[in-house]
């Protein structure tokens, strides 16, 4: 099986043998946590040496700072001031306390796949799908021990240090399931850390819709260290729309690896709009001819959110297409964060890549950080990218409310429709209209606290 993105790998930090190596109360604690943590998955041996080697790396480097270019903008070590013991697996009340938590985004009619506190509690199969957690696996799936490009990177050594157990699904070449699967996060409970871990094969010439949302109260400050991955075979099609709702003293890590094959096609949205402190990492492998894949990011933040997406789109084979798309509106001390980077290899002539992130600006102190790359070996190519961040445009504002529109409404409108160019392509039209009242709702409850 391929492997997936290409990702430099984050740099060890080079101490003197008698220097003393001061440690934040988070990295403490993840040393501390680990010895009873380090024999609790299923899978014998090589699950362990991989466990070993994530931990040895995180005690060698610690949480990547600002120093790290990866995080030059995210800076970990100072952002996870604590790290909170690791969830155990729920029990039926804990199971039945989450079910009565409300999901902010209805995705209608799904098949659900249900995580509480990052642990896999379905009780019924997705509906054409194969589903198996590998605690249930009679022998080892090989997915669940594959070494990985993106492996050293600081959150995916976390979530292969830590989590217990992973759910495998597999759609059957040529088949499409009757409806959408959802895979739902939901922790509820006294703070704690969860690691789900998620691989998700699409086979030759299949077709999925797949949804992942987050959930938590809002007085909850869990910790969401998540590793989603995606092999898309040959001719095969996956939209994919990733939602985060989680409360607002949540931090959610989450890395989804993607790899695609020859004419497969991939869409993506992921929208943010809960979460103290969230970063997305995407790690994109396009390794067959005819790919085309479309990124898209939409983050409704306020107050002094953080939310952070990067993204690696390596093209490794020729005639690929892929297209990134993000957005962002801006409030109160808000920051967002956008790095980007397409990485055309010399084999990969005839690609077109093209990447775009913009920001709407509501305050004066709310920041954005765009870092836009083009790595490219390849002559024959066509590639850009571009950023823009401002406030809402006076002219516009101006000609609403020559119109009659009054000031507060005429901002809700120019915003719904900045957003809604991210959205609006999805091809799901139950959560396409959901996304468009989620924006709504938070443009509604900002025109309530601004008075």
């Amino acid at each position: 099986m391929p492997s997936t993105a290409t990702q430099p790998r984050e740099a060890s930090v080079n101490k003197p043998a008698d220097l003393t190596v001061i440690r934040s109360a988070a990295e403490e604690a993840i040393l501390s946590a680990y010895p009873t943590q380090r024999d609790a998955a299923p899978g014998g041996a090589a699950v362990v040496k991989a466990r070993d080697r994530a931990f040895d790396l995180l005690k060698a480097n610690g949480l990547p700072t600002r120093r790290v270019e990866e995080w030059k903008y995210t800076d970990l070590r100072a952002l996870m001031r604590d790290f909170p013991a690791p969830a155990e697996k729920p029990d039926a009340a804990t199971i039945a306390r989450a079910d009565k938590l409300k999901a902010a985004v209805e995705a209608g009619d799904v098949s659900q796949v249900s995580f509480v506190n990052g642990y896999d509690v379905t009780s019924e199969a997705p509906q054409g799908v194969a589903w198996q957690r590998v605690s249930d696996a009679k022998a080892l799936p090989v997915e669940a021990v594959r070494e990985r490009a993106y492996q050293d990177n600081a959150a995916v050594a976390l979530n292969t240090a830590f989590s217990r157990d992973a759910t495998l699904l597999r759609v059957a070449a040529g088949t499409t399931p009757a409806r959408p699967v959802k895979l739902s996060f939901r922790n509820v409970g006294a703070a704690a850390s969860t690691f789900p871990r998620v691989i998700v094969t699409v086979e030759k010439g299949a077709s999925l819709t797949l949804i992942e949302s987050h959930d938590s109260a809002n007085e909850l400050a869990f910790q969401t260290h998540a590793l989603i991955e995606i092999d898309v075979a040959e001719g095969a099609s996956v939209e994919y729309i990733r939602v985060d709702t989680s409360g607002d003293k949540a931090m959610t890590l989450s890395t989804f690896g993607l790899t695609l094959a020859k004419d497969a096609t991939f869409s993506s949205l992921t929208v943010t709009r809960g979460s103290a402190v969230s970063r997305q990492q995407i790690f994109a492998r396009i390794h067959g001819t005819g790919v085309k894949a479309a990124f898209r990011g939409a983050a409704l933040l306020r107050g002094r959110q953080h939310a952070d997406v990067t993204l690696v789109t390596d093209h490794a084979a020729p005639h690929g297409e892929s297209r990134e798309v993000f957005k962002s509106v801006l409030d109160d001390q808000s920051r967002s964060v956008f790095q980007g980077k397409i990485v055309v290899q010399q084999a990969a002539q005839k690609t077109d890549g093209k990447m775009m992130t913009q920001a709407l600006l509501l305050s004066e102190d709310a920041e954005m950080n765009a870092k836009p790359e083009l790595e490219i070996f390849a002559d024959d190519v066509v590639c850009g990218h571009g950023a823009t961040a401002g406030a809402l445009d006076e002219d516009l504002l101006f000609y609403l409310r020559s119109r009659g529109v009054p000031h507060k409404e005429a901002e809700a409108l120019l915003v719904q429709a900045f957003i809604g160019e991210a959205i609006e392509p999805i091809a799901h039209e139950g959560m396409r209209e959901a996304l468009l009242d989620l924006t709504r709702d938070w443009l509604a409850s900002r025109a309530t606290l601004k008075g």
